[in-house]
C-alpha cells in the first residue's frame, strides 16, 4: 500500500467539443490534488485519439498529472504517453508491456478478481484496478467488487490497486479506508452537480477523510 491515496481522473467516454473539454479540464485539474488522467475514448478513430492526447495531454503534465490511454498500447506509445489502461478483453498485460517498454506504466482491469490481478502483477503490471464498487452508468459493469478485496490484495501484494466504479465524492472514504491507492472517478466528476472544480475538492476531502481512518 502507498502512504497515501490520490485521484485518477477518466475523461467522460465522448468529447463532442475538444477545446470547450481542454478549458472545463484545466479548471478541474487547477482544484485539487490529481494523479492522472485517463484517456478513454472508446472506439474514436485514431485521429480523434491522437487530438485529445495532444491537447489534453498538454494540460495534464504542465499539472504533473500522468496521462495514460485506454485500450490502445500502440498508440499510447505512438503519441508518448505515460501509460496505457489495457481491460481483459483487450491486449495482453504482457504483450502490452512489450510495446509499451519498461518505462512507460501499464494498468490492468481485474475486474472483483484477485486472481486476475495476481496474473497482471506477475505479467508486470504497474497496477491493478478493481470494481465496480457501485452502480455506474459510464460503462457496463460486469462484476461488482466488495470492498474487501482492496484490504486483502494490500495484506498479500505490494503494487498499488485502483478502486472504480459509481464512485463519487459521497463513497469515496469507505474505499480508501479499506486500501485503495488510486481513486478512479469519471461520472462522479463530470456530472457533479456543482460542477468537476467542486467534485474534485470534494473527492480530495473524502480521500483525506478515508486516510484518516486507515490511520
Amino acid at each position: 500500500m502507498t502512504a497515501d491515496c490520490r485521484l485518477y481522473l477518466i475523461t467522460p467516454p465522448g468529447l463532442d467539443d475538444l477545446a470547450a473539454f481542454a478549458h472545463t479540464l484545466a479548471a478541474t485539474l487547477d482544484a485539487g490534488d490529481v494523479a492522472a488522467l485517463q484517456i478513454r475514448l472508446k472506439d474514436a478513430p485514431d485521429e480523434v485519439i491522437a487530438a485529445a492526447v495532444e491537447v489534453l495531454g498538454v494540460i495534464a503534465r504542465s499539472r504533473d498529472v500522468a496521462v495514460i490511454l485506454n485500450d490502445r498500447p500502440d498508440l499510447a506509445a505512438k503519441f508518448d504517453c505515460d501509460g496505457v489502461h489495457v481491460g481483459q478483453d483487450d491486449m495482453s498485460c504482457t504483450e502490452a508491456r512489450r510495446i509499451m517498454g519498461k518505462d512507460r506504466m501499464v494498468g490492468v482491469t481485474c475486474h472483483d478478481s484477485r486472481h486476475l490481478a495476481m496474473e497482471a502483477a506477475e505479467a508486470g503490471a504497474d497496477y491493478v484496478a478493481f470494481g465496480a464498487f457501485f452502480p455506474t452508468t459510464t460503462k457496463d459493469a460486469p462484476t461488482t467488487a466488495d470492498p474487501e478485496i482492496l484490504a486483502i490484495w494490500q495484506e498479500t501484494m505490494s503494487i498499488p490497486c485502483v478502486a472504480i466504479g459509481g464512485i463519487t465524492a459521497a463513497n469515496a472514504a469507505g474505499l480508501v479506508t479499506a486500501g485503495a491507492d488510486f481513486i478512479a472517478v469519471s461520472a462522479g466528476v463530470w456530472a457533479h452537480p456543482d460542477g468537476p472544480a467542486a467534485a474534485v475538492k470534494a473527492l480530495n476531502a473524502a480521500i483525506a477523510e478515508g486516510l484518516a481512518a486507515r490511520g
